[in-house]
């Protein structure tokens, strides 16, 4: 059974899709009501869920009129690709940010499940057990290799 989190991230998601111009703006109380729960929730999918690295832009204005605006960035055209990823890589990245760019190469279609699922546990620092910054130079290194291999035509 999913979680409220999984619902709101999912009607938010489909919300994007159905947006001719790709943004969506909600006010943070109107979903929470929609959803029966408090507005920290609402605060914590988008925070968690809706970053940057995961290929999102979000907006916010707090107060009375405020809103939350939330823009989908999409993953350049494929033949500019490894370009783009030589630079979002560059020559060490952590964890977390290399989850977040395999996180929107699957959502971009790029990648399958199983082969993000794949990536994340040979970058994880419990796989590359080295002290920084050796460990983010190596999941650099891992995650360009990966990369090239599964989207070279």
């Amino acid at each position: 059974m999913r979680n409220v989190s999984d619902i709101i991230e999912q009607y938010l998601k489909s919300m994007l899709i159905e947006s001719t111009e790709g943004i969506v703006e909600i006010q943070r109380n109107d979903l929470a009501d929609r959803f029966s729960c408090v507005p920290s929730q609402i605060n914590y999918v988008i925070s968690t869920r809706f970053t940057l690295e995961k290929g999102y832009i979000v907006e916010s204005k707090r107060g009375g009129g405020g809103y939350v605006r939330i823009q989908r960035v999409d993953l350049p055209a494929h033949h500019v690709l490894h370009t783009h990823l030589h630079h979002s890589i560059g020559d060490e990245i952590s964890q977390s940010a290399a989850e977040g760019l395999i996180y929107q190469l699957q959502e971009g279609g790029f990648l399958n499940k199983k082969e993000a699922a794949i990536m994340k546990a040979a970058v994880s620092r419990d796989t590359i057990a080295l002290k920084l910054p050796y460990r983010d130079q190596v999941r650099a290194r891992l995650l360009k290799a990966m990369l090239i291999a599964l989207l070279a035509k």
